[in-house]
């Protein structure tokens, strides 16, 4: 028996890593589509009539059914019952379903039809093909969260004991690209209107479906090698699984700061490239450029922040180091006046910001393992999802308020084309550094449990194997 699970498919490093560029392939095209709207704000609030809050309930709106109908949690029981090859398809055709509802909101055929004249009907402040585009992004949202979870067991499972840390940093450097690409692209799309980068989108998460289908033949030949000898029995799902885990304060500490780092990162994204043009007074392509940079320094630093994680350890620390790069880039953005910050300083921060991007999450997902049993994994990274979903739900409509109620009228003159009209975004960036500022505090206080309990967050992840 050991020398079957010796020749297993797992145990070639080529299969191990054509099965992460398999599943970093989906991730890299569902982050484009995450964020290919995002370079476009001003565009939307010209061509479409969306307001800030408009704008930023589209961010929200994609975690809306993971938080409010509980779909995350029903993802990570999903996933801890039915298996990972099930849930990976089952997520990759929900990200297109929902990808097509959304291109649809934004072509010229919804206007004037049916749909927008029932949609028209309730919440009359909000245009029909915002609420057209929220209801499939949040099914899109549904798919992304599932696929995100099941991607992480995923890389668990074949990567346990071996280069777990360096190959999660790879995926999320891959996903990051996605950022890259989509702030590089999309406005160029964007030329033919917005529902041509839509449609970009959509075409690439069809491809991404395709690569979670190749990965499901390899991992059902593994399972058939392996069958269950090196896994723990799966049981069926209990809520007293959910009890263990929230009593759990090493776990909690990590779910806390990933909601408060997440928060500070992704609805900054999708506001970031009119913050910057703002700031630097130039056209929003000009901007996009800049934010694109962001991904740069997570995707360069990350694979080697992972192998640094495998070999060495000290995940922990690496988890309060990014917290305080957050926090410093955040408040540089909301206190360096305007007429002192240039090109350059944005560049520079970008990357410090992109810095601390690559430390957190390479240092906080290969930890939970460490933290919850195997049988639980896929409930608890669910649940973690979950509870980051309900900060980047909230935190985006936070910060389109914010931008509207410190800049009373602006609004209006944007839509009306009026000359030099433009946004102050100190306010949304003192919120952005006080969840930095959190974040290191929970930061700190996960050090303190890893201490006291022995979990061994800053214990390298590469298992020796006995002679």
């Amino acid at each position: 028996m050991v020398a079957k699970i010796q020749q297993s498919l797992r145990d070639s490093k080529s299969a191990r890593w054509i099965v992460l560029i398999l599943v970093s392939l989906t991730m890299f095209f569902a982050y484009f589509f995450v964020d290919v709207i995002a370079p476009l704000q001003v565009l939307m609030q010209k061509d479409h009539g969306w307001s800030p809050e408009v704008f930023g309930g589209l961010g929200g709106a994609e975690f809306f059914l993971n938080v409010f109908a509980l779909f995350l949690i029903f993802s990570g029981i999903i996933l801890d019952k039915m298996g990972i090859r099930f849930t990976l398809i089952t997520s990759g055709i929900t990200m297109v379903i929902g990808a097509l509802i959304k291109y649809y909101a934004l072509t010229p055929a919804f206007v004037g039809s049916g749909i927008e004249g029932s949609l028209n009907s309730f919440m009359v402040g909000i245009p029909a093909t915002a609420k057209l585009a929220y209801i499939g992004f949040a099914i899109f949202g549904v798919g992304v969260e599932m696929a995100g979870i099941t991607v992480s067991k995923t890389i668990v499972k074949w990567f346990k004991g071996k280069e777990l840390a360096l190959a999660m940093g790879l995926e999320m450097a891959v996903a990051r690209l996605g950022v890259f690409a989509v702030f590089q692209l999309s406005p160029l799309f964007a030329q033919k209107g917005a529902h041509n980068s839509v449609l970009w989108g959509v075409v690439f998460l069809i491809i991404g479906l395709l690569t979670f289908l190749i990965y499901t033949f390899m991992d059902l030949k593994l399972e058939k090698q392996v069958g269950d000898t090196d896994e723990e029995p799966e049981e069926a799902f209990k809520l007293k699984d959910l009890k263990e885990l929230v009593s759990n304060w090493g776990f909690i500490s990590i779910v806390l700061l990933c909601v408060l780092f997440y928060s500070a990162i992704f609805p900054f994204q999708k506001f970031a490239t009119d913050m910057l043009a703002s700031k630097l007074d130039v056209d929003l392509t000009s901007a996009a450029r800049y934010v694109s940079l962001f991904p740069i320094g997570a995707m360069i630093l990350t694979p080697f922040i992972g192998l640094f994680l495998d070999l060495r350890g000290k995940g922990a620390t690496m988890m309060l180091y990014g917290a305080i790069l957050l926090t410093i880039s955040h408040a540089i953005f909301a206190f360096v006046p305007d007429n002192v910050f240039n090109a350059y300083i944005a560049v520079g921060n970008i990357i410090v910001l992109g810095t601390a991007f690559s430390l957190v999450p390479a240092s906080m997902w290969p930890s939970i393992p460490k933290i919850v049993k195997e049988k639980y994994l896929g409930s608890a990274y669910a649940f973690t999802f979950w509870v980051q979903n309900i900060g980047l739900f909230l935190v985006p409509i936070l910060i389109g308020w914010s931008i509207s109620h410190f800049n009373p009228g602006v609004a209006l003159q944007i839509q009306e084309g009026v000359e030099g009209a433009k946004y102050n975004y100190m306010a949304p960036e003192l919120i952005f550094t006080g969840f930095g500022v959190l974040a290191i505090i929970f930061a700190i206080n996960l050090r303190r449990v890893d201490k006291r309990k022995g979990y061994g967050l800053d214990l390298p992840n590469k298992v020796k194997k006995a002679e």
